[in-house]
């Protein structure tokens, strides 16, 4: 059974930062490319960052380029999103997403709140 589970969010002050934790379960983990997205209330999730099965391959929405850094440990079944100089509009819940052939599997989300 495939699991994802966030951890990591909270409330920051502007400027500052956050690490976000996904640990996987029930599959293969080295065998996937995984990706972290975001919903801010009232707006469509968004793709926020994504990395190869090996930690190469990294690709980041414009809005967080040089701001975030996504990074997998496959040892420990782990992906993380360093996320620094945090701005207001980073505001949202955070999830981690793991894509199969025919299905999309979601993590229950962390939330992250930005404000001073």
């Amino acid at each position: 059974q495939v699991q994802l589970v966030e951890s990591g969010g909270g409330l920051v002050q502007p400027g500052g930062s956050l690490r976000l934790s996904c640990v996987a379960s029930g599959f293969t983990f080295s065998s996937y490319v995984m990706r972290w997205y975001r919903q801010a209330p009232g707006k469509e999730r968004e793709l926020v960052a994504s990395i190869g099965r090996t930690g190469d391959g990294t690709n980041y929405a414009d809005s967080v380029k040089g701001r975030f850094t996504i990074s997998r440990d496959n040892a420990k079944n782990t992906m993380y999103l360093q996320m620094n100089s945090l701005l207001p509009e980073d505001t949202a819940v955070y999830y981690c997403n793991r894509r199969s052939a025919t299905y999309e599997y979601w993590g229950q989300g962390t939330q992250v709140t930005v404000s001073s």
